[in-house]
Protein backbone atom coordinates (compact mmCIF):
# COMPACT_ATOMS: atom_id res chain seq x y z
CA UNK A 1 0.00 0.00 0.00
CA UNK A 2 1.54 3.31 -1.05
CA UNK A 3 1.30 6.39 1.11
CA UNK A 4 2.11 9.95 0.14
CA UNK A 5 3.12 12.06 3.12
CA UNK A 6 2.83 15.76 2.36
CA UNK A 7 5.44 17.63 4.35
CA UNK A 8 4.68 20.94 2.66
CA UNK A 9 1.61 22.33 0.99
CA UNK A 10 3.61 25.09 -0.61
CA UNK A 11 6.42 24.08 -2.88
CA UNK A 12 9.16 26.65 -2.61
CA UNK A 13 12.63 26.52 -4.02
CA UNK A 14 15.21 28.53 -5.76
CA UNK A 15 18.68 28.33 -7.05
CA UNK A 16 20.73 25.83 -9.02
CA UNK A 17 24.50 26.14 -9.13
CA UNK A 18 25.97 27.61 -12.31
CA UNK A 19 29.05 29.62 -13.17
CA UNK A 20 28.36 31.02 -16.62
CA UNK A 21 27.88 34.70 -15.72
CA UNK A 22 29.33 36.87 -12.99
CA UNK A 23 26.99 37.73 -10.10
CA UNK A 24 25.60 41.26 -10.28
CA UNK A 25 26.86 43.52 -7.52
CA UNK A 26 23.44 44.84 -6.49
CA UNK A 27 21.74 41.45 -6.09
CA UNK A 28 20.66 40.87 -2.50
CA UNK A 29 21.25 37.38 -1.11
CA UNK A 30 17.53 37.25 -0.32
CA UNK A 31 16.51 37.45 -3.99
CA UNK A 32 14.60 34.39 -5.12
CA UNK A 33 12.36 32.95 -7.74
CA UNK A 34 9.91 30.78 -5.81
CA UNK A 35 7.62 28.13 -7.21
CA UNK A 36 4.62 26.26 -5.89
CA UNK A 37 1.98 23.92 -7.24
CA UNK A 38 -1.66 23.93 -6.23
CA UNK A 39 -1.34 20.48 -4.61
CA UNK A 40 1.28 17.84 -3.82
CA UNK A 41 3.47 17.95 -6.96
CA UNK A 42 3.65 14.18 -7.43
CA UNK A 43 -0.06 13.48 -7.05
CA UNK A 44 -1.61 14.70 -10.32
CA UNK A 45 -3.81 12.57 -12.57
CA UNK A 46 -3.85 12.36 -16.34
CA UNK A 47 -6.05 15.16 -17.69
CA UNK A 48 -6.02 17.09 -14.41
CA UNK A 49 -5.07 20.76 -14.56
CA UNK A 50 -1.72 21.58 -12.99
CA UNK A 51 -1.21 25.13 -11.74
CA UNK A 52 2.20 26.61 -11.01
CA UNK A 53 2.62 29.94 -9.25
CA UNK A 54 6.01 31.52 -9.90
CA UNK A 55 6.89 34.42 -7.59
CA UNK A 56 10.00 36.59 -8.08
CA UNK A 57 11.35 38.15 -4.90
CA UNK A 58 13.73 40.80 -6.18
CA UNK A 59 15.70 42.94 -3.74
CA UNK A 60 17.87 45.97 -4.50
CA UNK A 61 17.31 45.80 -8.25
CA UNK A 62 16.00 48.66 -10.43
CA UNK A 63 12.32 48.30 -11.30
CA UNK A 64 11.49 47.40 -14.88
CA UNK A 65 14.96 46.19 -15.77
CA UNK A 66 14.72 42.56 -14.71
CA UNK A 67 12.55 39.76 -16.01
CA UNK A 68 11.53 36.18 -15.23
CA UNK A 69 12.22 34.00 -18.24
CA UNK A 70 10.42 30.68 -18.05
CA UNK A 71 10.09 27.41 -19.94
CA UNK A 72 7.44 24.79 -19.22
CA UNK A 73 7.87 21.43 -20.92
CA UNK A 74 6.76 17.86 -20.34
CA UNK A 75 7.66 14.26 -21.12
CA UNK A 76 6.63 13.57 -24.69
CA UNK A 77 5.68 17.25 -24.93
CA UNK A 78 2.27 15.93 -23.87
CA UNK A 79 1.48 19.22 -22.14
CA UNK A 80 2.58 21.52 -24.94
CA UNK A 81 5.71 23.61 -24.46
CA UNK A 82 5.25 27.10 -23.02
CA UNK A 83 7.84 29.88 -22.95
CA UNK A 84 7.74 33.51 -21.90
CA UNK A 85 9.45 36.50 -20.33
CA UNK A 86 7.65 38.68 -17.76
CA UNK A 87 8.77 41.89 -16.03
CA UNK A 88 9.86 40.84 -12.54
CA UNK A 89 8.09 43.84 -11.03
CA UNK A 90 4.69 42.47 -12.13
CA UNK A 91 4.58 39.91 -9.32
CA UNK A 92 3.21 36.38 -9.58
CA UNK A 93 3.21 34.41 -12.83
CA UNK A 94 0.55 31.71 -13.21
CA UNK A 95 1.27 28.76 -15.50
CA UNK A 96 -1.35 26.11 -16.23
CA UNK A 97 -1.04 22.84 -18.07
CA UNK A 98 -2.20 19.24 -18.11
CA UNK A 99 -0.84 15.94 -19.41
CA UNK A 100 -2.51 13.28 -21.52
CA UNK A 101 -0.30 10.47 -20.24
CA UNK A 102 1.87 9.66 -17.19
CA UNK A 103 5.11 11.56 -16.82
CA UNK A 104 6.68 14.74 -15.50
CA UNK A 105 6.16 18.40 -16.27
CA UNK A 106 9.29 20.53 -16.00
CA UNK A 107 9.38 24.24 -15.13
CA UNK A 108 12.51 26.38 -15.25
CA UNK A 109 12.05 30.05 -14.30
CA UNK A 110 15.13 32.28 -14.11
CA UNK A 111 15.66 35.93 -13.25
CA UNK A 112 17.43 37.65 -16.17
CA UNK A 113 18.62 41.18 -16.89
CA UNK A 114 17.94 43.34 -19.94
CA UNK A 115 20.62 41.51 -21.91
CA UNK A 116 19.12 38.12 -21.10
CA UNK A 117 21.87 37.16 -18.69
CA UNK A 118 20.87 35.07 -15.71
CA UNK A 119 21.06 37.03 -12.46
CA UNK A 120 23.07 35.42 -9.70
CA UNK A 121 23.41 35.75 -5.97
CA UNK A 122 25.85 34.53 -3.38
CA UNK A 123 24.31 31.90 -1.16
CA UNK A 124 25.20 32.31 2.50
CA UNK A 125 28.42 30.49 3.31
CA UNK A 126 29.36 29.98 -0.35
CA UNK A 127 31.89 31.83 -2.50
CA UNK A 128 30.34 30.58 -5.74
CA UNK A 129 27.38 32.53 -7.16
CA UNK A 130 24.19 30.66 -7.98
CA UNK A 131 21.30 31.37 -10.34
CA UNK A 132 18.28 33.18 -8.98
CA UNK A 133 15.88 30.56 -10.33
CA UNK A 134 13.21 27.97 -9.71
CA UNK A 135 13.82 24.51 -11.15
CA UNK A 136 10.95 22.16 -10.42
CA UNK A 137 7.93 20.43 -11.83
CA UNK A 138 5.07 18.04 -11.24
CA UNK A 139 4.46 14.33 -11.65
CA UNK A 140 1.39 12.81 -13.30
CA UNK A 141 0.49 9.22 -12.37
CA UNK A 142 4.18 8.51 -12.04
CA UNK A 143 3.49 5.14 -10.40
CA UNK A 144 2.49 3.94 -13.90
CA UNK A 145 5.77 4.87 -15.62
CA UNK A 146 7.59 1.98 -17.26
CA UNK A 147 10.91 1.67 -19.06
CA UNK A 148 11.90 -0.03 -22.29
CA UNK A 149 11.82 -3.79 -22.61
CA UNK A 150 14.94 -5.33 -21.07
CA UNK A 151 17.35 -7.53 -23.06
CA UNK A 152 16.21 -11.15 -23.21
CA UNK A 153 19.64 -12.36 -22.10
CA UNK A 154 20.12 -9.80 -19.32
CA UNK A 155 20.45 -12.38 -16.53
CA UNK A 156 22.51 -14.75 -18.67
CA UNK A 157 24.95 -11.97 -19.48
CA UNK A 158 25.51 -11.05 -15.86
CA UNK A 159 25.84 -14.74 -14.91
CA UNK A 160 28.67 -14.93 -17.45
CA UNK A 161 30.33 -11.86 -15.90
CA UNK A 162 30.12 -13.43 -12.45
CA UNK A 163 31.80 -16.54 -13.84
CA UNK A 164 34.51 -14.33 -15.30
CA UNK A 165 35.00 -12.67 -11.91
CA UNK A 166 35.08 -16.01 -10.07
CA UNK A 167 38.20 -17.01 -12.02
CA UNK A 168 40.15 -14.32 -10.16
CA UNK A 169 40.68 -15.15 -6.46
CA UNK A 170 39.68 -12.52 -3.87
CA UNK A 171 43.22 -11.49 -2.97
CA UNK A 172 43.61 -8.19 -1.13
CA UNK A 173 46.51 -5.96 -0.18
CA UNK A 174 45.70 -3.82 2.88
CA UNK A 175 48.17 -1.09 3.82
CA UNK A 176 47.60 0.64 7.16
CA UNK A 177 47.69 4.41 6.52
CA UNK A 178 46.89 5.72 9.98
CA UNK A 179 44.91 5.13 13.14
CA UNK A 180 42.50 7.86 14.24
CA UNK A 181 40.44 7.76 17.45
CA UNK A 182 40.38 4.00 17.67
CA UNK A 183 39.85 3.34 13.96
CA UNK A 184 42.38 1.84 11.54
CA UNK A 185 42.36 3.33 8.04
CA UNK A 186 43.72 1.17 5.22
CA UNK A 187 44.53 1.74 1.56
CA UNK A 188 43.17 -1.36 -0.16
CA UNK A 189 43.69 -3.05 -3.50
CA UNK A 190 41.74 -6.20 -4.38
CA UNK A 191 42.42 -8.37 -7.42
CA UNK A 192 39.55 -8.23 -9.91
CA UNK A 193 38.60 -9.28 -13.42
CA UNK A 194 38.58 -6.45 -15.93
CA UNK A 195 41.15 -3.72 -16.56
CA UNK A 196 41.95 -2.77 -12.95
CA UNK A 197 41.64 -3.96 -9.34
CA UNK A 198 39.20 -2.69 -6.77
CA UNK A 199 40.82 0.12 -4.79
CA UNK A 200 39.61 2.34 -2.00
CA UNK A 201 39.94 3.17 1.67
CA UNK A 202 38.73 0.81 4.38
CA UNK A 203 38.04 1.75 7.99
CA UNK A 204 37.81 -0.85 10.78
CA UNK A 205 37.70 -0.21 14.54
CA UNK A 206 40.90 -1.20 16.33
CA UNK A 207 40.74 -4.61 18.03
CA UNK A 208 37.35 -5.44 16.49
CA UNK A 209 36.39 -9.03 17.28
CA UNK A 210 35.75 -11.61 14.61
CA UNK A 211 32.15 -11.63 13.39
CA UNK A 212 31.23 -8.50 15.35
CA UNK A 213 30.63 -5.73 12.80
CA UNK A 214 28.17 -4.80 10.06
CA UNK A 215 29.70 -3.56 6.80
CA UNK A 216 28.97 -0.79 4.32
CA UNK A 217 30.26 0.01 0.85
CA UNK A 218 30.07 3.57 -0.40
CA UNK A 219 30.47 4.27 -4.12
CA UNK A 220 31.71 7.45 -5.79
CA UNK A 221 29.82 9.89 -7.99
CA UNK A 222 30.98 10.79 -11.49
CA UNK A 223 34.31 12.54 -11.74
CA UNK A 224 38.06 12.36 -11.60
CA UNK A 225 38.82 14.06 -8.31
CA UNK A 226 41.66 12.15 -6.68
CA UNK A 227 40.47 10.09 -3.73
CA UNK A 228 42.07 10.86 -0.38
CA UNK A 229 42.07 8.83 2.80
CA UNK A 230 39.16 9.65 5.13
CA UNK A 231 40.03 11.67 8.22
CA UNK A 232 38.23 9.29 10.55
CA UNK A 233 35.92 6.29 10.62
CA UNK A 234 33.08 4.57 12.45
CA UNK A 235 33.69 2.86 15.78
CA UNK A 236 30.94 0.31 15.26
CA UNK A 237 31.02 -0.54 11.55
CA UNK A 238 33.30 -1.51 8.67
CA UNK A 239 33.27 1.12 5.91
CA UNK A 240 34.71 0.64 2.44
CA UNK A 241 34.98 3.82 0.34
CA UNK A 242 35.28 2.26 -3.11
CA UNK A 243 37.13 4.05 -5.86
CA UNK A 244 35.13 4.30 -9.07
CA UNK A 245 38.12 3.69 -11.34
CA UNK A 246 40.41 1.24 -9.59
CA UNK A 247 43.52 3.39 -9.90
CA UNK A 248 46.41 3.04 -7.45
CA UNK A 249 46.15 5.02 -4.23
CA UNK A 250 48.74 7.23 -2.56
CA UNK A 251 50.55 8.07 -5.82
CA UNK A 252 52.13 11.31 -7.04
CA UNK A 253 50.44 13.88 -9.28
CA UNK A 254 52.20 12.64 -12.41
CA UNK A 255 50.64 9.19 -12.01
CA UNK A 256 47.11 10.58 -11.77
CA UNK A 257 47.61 12.98 -14.66
CA UNK A 258 48.62 10.11 -16.89
CA UNK A 259 45.86 7.83 -15.61
CA UNK A 260 43.11 10.37 -16.21
CA UNK A 261 44.36 10.90 -19.76
CA UNK A 262 44.21 7.16 -20.34
CA UNK A 263 40.52 6.79 -19.54
CA UNK A 264 39.48 9.50 -22.02
CA UNK A 265 38.79 7.79 -25.33
CA UNK A 266 37.51 9.09 -28.63
CA UNK A 267 37.90 12.62 -27.30
CA UNK A 268 35.24 11.91 -24.66
CA UNK A 269 35.26 11.72 -20.89
CA UNK A 270 35.13 8.25 -19.41
CA UNK A 271 31.94 6.26 -20.08
CA UNK A 272 30.87 8.81 -22.72
CA UNK A 273 32.40 7.28 -25.85
CA UNK A 274 29.53 6.19 -28.17
CA UNK A 275 31.76 3.69 -29.98
CA UNK A 276 32.61 1.92 -26.72
CA UNK A 277 29.04 2.03 -25.47
CA UNK A 278 27.78 0.15 -28.52
CA UNK A 279 29.61 -2.91 -27.18
CA UNK A 280 28.51 -4.07 -23.74
CA UNK A 281 31.90 -5.68 -23.10
CA UNK A 282 33.91 -2.64 -24.19
CA UNK A 283 31.81 -0.12 -22.24
CA UNK A 284 33.68 1.62 -19.42
CA UNK A 285 30.90 0.57 -17.08
CA UNK A 286 31.78 -3.10 -17.53
CA UNK A 287 34.93 -2.87 -15.44
CA UNK A 288 33.13 -0.68 -12.92
CA UNK A 289 30.41 -3.30 -12.38
CA UNK A 290 33.03 -6.02 -11.91
CA UNK A 291 34.71 -3.89 -9.26
CA UNK A 292 31.38 -3.29 -7.51
CA UNK A 293 30.71 -7.02 -7.29
CA UNK A 294 34.27 -7.74 -6.11
CA UNK A 295 34.10 -4.98 -3.47
CA UNK A 296 31.19 -6.82 -1.84
CA UNK A 297 32.99 -10.16 -1.99
CA UNK A 298 35.97 -8.51 -0.32
CA UNK A 299 33.86 -7.10 2.51
CA UNK A 300 32.31 -10.51 3.14
CA UNK A 301 35.79 -12.04 3.32
CA UNK A 302 36.83 -9.84 6.26
CA UNK A 303 36.90 -11.77 9.54
CA UNK A 304 35.35 -8.82 11.42
CA UNK A 305 32.17 -8.87 9.30
CA UNK A 306 29.18 -10.20 11.22
CA UNK A 307 27.85 -12.20 8.30
CA UNK A 308 24.50 -10.43 8.46
CA UNK A 309 24.42 -6.75 7.53
CA UNK A 310 25.88 -5.45 4.27
CA UNK A 311 24.68 -2.04 3.07
CA UNK A 312 25.51 -0.07 -0.08
CA UNK A 313 25.16 3.64 -0.75
CA UNK A 314 26.25 6.46 -3.02
CA UNK A 315 25.03 9.51 -4.89
CA UNK A 316 24.61 10.01 -8.64
CA UNK A 317 27.08 7.56 -10.24
CA UNK A 318 27.40 6.13 -6.73
CA UNK A 319 23.63 5.62 -6.74
CA UNK A 320 23.92 3.77 -10.05
CA UNK A 321 26.61 1.53 -8.55
CA UNK A 322 24.39 0.92 -5.51
CA UNK A 323 21.65 -0.36 -7.81
CA UNK A 324 24.14 -2.64 -9.55
CA UNK A 325 25.39 -3.91 -6.19
CA UNK A 326 21.97 -4.74 -4.78
CA UNK A 327 20.63 -6.09 -8.06
CA UNK A 328 23.56 -8.40 -8.74
CA UNK A 329 24.32 -9.56 -5.18
CA UNK A 330 21.44 -10.91 -3.11
CA UNK A 331 23.57 -10.81 0.04
CA UNK A 332 23.21 -7.01 0.16
CA UNK A 333 20.79 -6.21 3.00
CA UNK A 334 20.18 -2.49 2.46
CA UNK A 335 20.49 -0.14 -0.53
CA UNK A 336 20.62 3.66 -0.12
CA UNK A 337 21.10 5.45 -3.47
CA UNK A 338 20.70 9.21 -3.82
CA UNK A 339 19.91 11.08 -7.07
CA UNK A 340 20.79 7.85 -8.94
CA UNK A 341 22.28 8.21 -12.41
CA UNK A 342 21.46 6.25 -15.57
CA UNK A 343 17.92 5.23 -14.68
CA UNK A 344 15.74 4.51 -17.72
CA UNK A 345 18.41 5.09 -20.36
CA UNK A 346 15.92 4.07 -23.01
CA UNK A 347 13.55 6.83 -21.93
CA UNK A 348 14.56 8.91 -24.91
CA UNK A 349 12.96 6.23 -27.10
CA UNK A 350 9.73 6.79 -25.16
CA UNK A 351 9.74 10.57 -25.57
CA UNK A 352 10.79 11.60 -22.08
CA UNK A 353 12.66 14.86 -21.45
CA UNK A 354 16.31 14.07 -21.79
CA UNK A 355 19.15 14.88 -19.39
CA UNK A 356 21.00 18.12 -19.88
CA UNK A 357 24.30 16.42 -19.09
CA UNK A 358 26.10 13.20 -19.04
CA UNK A 359 24.04 10.06 -19.62
CA UNK A 360 26.08 7.84 -21.94
CA UNK A 361 25.01 7.52 -25.54
CA UNK A 362 22.02 5.21 -25.66
CA UNK A 363 22.24 1.97 -27.56
CA UNK A 364 20.74 -1.43 -26.70
CA UNK A 365 24.08 -2.43 -25.17
CA UNK A 366 23.64 0.18 -22.46
CA UNK A 367 20.44 -1.50 -21.27
CA UNK A 368 22.67 -3.99 -19.45
CA UNK A 369 23.87 -1.13 -17.21
CA UNK A 370 20.52 0.62 -16.70
CA UNK A 371 19.83 1.13 -12.98
CA UNK A 372 16.10 0.79 -13.58
CA UNK A 373 16.51 -2.69 -15.01
CA UNK A 374 18.85 -3.78 -12.22
CA UNK A 375 16.23 -2.47 -9.78
CA UNK A 376 13.93 -5.35 -10.73
CA UNK A 377 16.41 -7.85 -9.23
CA UNK A 378 16.82 -6.16 -5.84
CA UNK A 379 15.60 -8.21 -2.88
CA UNK A 380 16.60 -5.99 0.04
CA UNK A 381 14.93 -2.78 1.28
CA UNK A 382 15.75 0.32 -0.79
CA UNK A 383 15.65 3.97 0.26
CA UNK A 384 16.23 6.52 -2.49
CA UNK A 385 17.46 9.30 -0.23
CA UNK A 386 16.86 12.13 -2.71
CA UNK A 387 15.16 12.50 -6.07
CA UNK A 388 15.11 16.05 -7.39
CA UNK A 389 11.93 17.02 -9.22
CA UNK A 390 14.04 19.69 -10.95
CA UNK A 391 17.05 17.42 -11.58
CA UNK A 392 17.69 16.90 -15.27
CA UNK A 393 21.08 15.30 -14.89
CA UNK A 394 19.19 12.37 -13.39
CA UNK A 395 15.64 13.09 -14.61
CA UNK A 396 12.73 12.39 -12.27
CA UNK A 397 10.95 10.19 -14.83
CA UNK A 398 13.92 7.79 -14.88
CA UNK A 399 14.14 7.63 -11.11
CA UNK A 400 10.39 6.98 -10.98
CA UNK A 401 10.80 4.05 -13.38
CA UNK A 402 13.59 2.62 -11.22
CA UNK A 403 11.49 3.05 -8.08
CA UNK A 404 8.46 1.40 -9.71
CA UNK A 405 10.61 -1.59 -10.71
CA UNK A 406 11.69 -2.32 -7.13
CA UNK A 407 9.64 -5.19 -5.69
CA UNK A 408 11.16 -5.17 -2.19
CA UNK A 409 10.19 -2.69 0.59
CA UNK A 410 11.05 0.80 -0.65
CA UNK A 411 10.92 4.49 0.08
CA UNK A 412 11.78 7.58 -1.92
CA UNK A 413 12.25 11.24 -0.94
CA UNK A 414 11.04 13.55 -3.72
CA UNK A 415 12.33 17.10 -3.31
CA UNK A 416 10.65 19.96 -5.19
CA UNK A 417 13.04 22.60 -6.52
CA UNK A 418 16.03 20.30 -6.10
CA UNK A 419 18.47 20.00 -8.98
CA UNK A 420 21.34 17.55 -9.15
CA UNK A 421 23.67 19.59 -6.98
CA UNK A 422 21.23 21.71 -5.05
CA UNK A 423 18.82 21.13 -2.17
CA UNK A 424 16.49 24.09 -1.47
CA UNK A 425 17.25 26.18 1.57
CA UNK A 426 13.89 25.22 3.06
CA UNK A 427 14.90 21.56 3.34
CA UNK A 428 16.77 21.46 6.62
CA UNK A 429 17.11 17.81 7.55
CA UNK A 430 17.11 15.58 4.48
CA UNK A 431 16.68 12.67 4.89
CA UNK A 432 16.54 12.45 8.72
CA UNK A 433 13.06 13.63 9.60
CA UNK A 434 12.42 15.64 6.42
CA UNK A 435 10.87 18.48 8.37
CA UNK A 436 11.64 21.15 5.80
CA UNK A 437 9.53 22.52 2.96
CA UNK A 438 9.02 20.73 -0.32
CA UNK A 439 9.81 17.11 0.64
CA UNK A 440 7.36 14.37 -0.31
CA UNK A 441 7.83 10.78 0.79
CA UNK A 442 6.43 7.76 -1.00
CA UNK A 443 6.70 4.43 0.77
CA UNK A 444 5.69 0.89 -0.11
CA UNK A 445 6.04 -2.00 2.31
Amino acid sequence: MKKIKLFAVLVMAAVVASGVFAAEKKVDSGSRVLGKTDKCPISYKVGEEITFTITPIVKNLPEGKYFVKYVLDADGNAAGKQTGKVDASKGEIILKTKMSKPGFVRVVAKLVNEKGRVVKRFKKGSKKPVDVAFNGGAGVEIEKLEGVKEPADFDAYWASQKERLAKVPVKADMKLIKTVRGVNIYAVSVACAGPRPVTGYLTIPVNAKAGSLPASAHYQGYGTKIQKAPKSGSNDRIHFFVNAHGYDLEKDDAYYTEFLKSIRTGGKNYAMNPAENKDRDAAYFNGMVLRVMRSLEFLRSLPEWNGKELNVSGGSQGGLQSFWAAGLDDKVTGCYPGIPWCCDLGGRELGRIQPTWGVPYFSPSMDYYDAAIHAKRIKCPVVITRAGIGDYTCPPSGIAVAYNNIKSPKKIYWVQGSTHGYIPDEVKRLPRGCEGEGVYVVESK
